[in-house]
């Protein structure tokens, strides 16, 4: 499955948490969420923090008690609102995602909220994310691949 493939189909089925991803499908749509909140993060929020840190440096060396406390910029409130917006719309396909995912391993959905856990969360992704789906189909569904094939020909 190619880049722009996997993230059509993953937005295509924005809430359906039945069914199976291939491991292209998940690691290339996660890599496009990572680009794009990577490029949102460093065009929107970077520009703010550097300047709102500056300002704060500045205030805190003057050592004057009267001067005003610096206000955070409005373009680093903005760009953590889109930043924020952005986060949110992809958090459902994301985790419709990664119960897909978790099928594919032939594991139950529910264990996503394992990923609720801080520091297990990287390491579950990154193994869950790496192992090889069940061949043939399984409880939840026809193997993706060998629909794949099937399609192709």
């Amino acid at each position: 499955m190619s880049f722009i493939e996997s993230i059509r189909t993953v937005l295509s089925k924005y809430a359906t948490f039945s069914g199976r991803a291939r491991r292209s499908e998940f690691w290339w749509y996660y890599l496009a969420v990572a680009i794009v909140e990577g490029v949102l993060y460093f065009a929107l929020i970077v520009p703010g923090l550097t300047a709102y840190t500056t300002a704060t440096m500045e205030y805190a060396m003057a050592g004057d008690p009267a001067a005003p406390i610096p206000a955070m910029p409005g373009s680093l409130t903005a760009g953590y609102l889109v930043v924020s917006l952005v986060g949110l719309a992809l958090l459902l396909p994301t985790l419709a995602v990664i119960v897909r995912r978790l099928h594919d391993t032939d594991k139950p959905g529910a264990l996503a909220f394992l990923l609720l856990i801080p520091v297990v969360n990287f390491i579950l992704i990154i193994v869950w994310g790496a192992s090889a789906g069940t061949p043939g189909p399984n409880q939840f569904g026809p193997d993706p691949k060998a629909v794949d094939a099937a399609a192709a020909v």
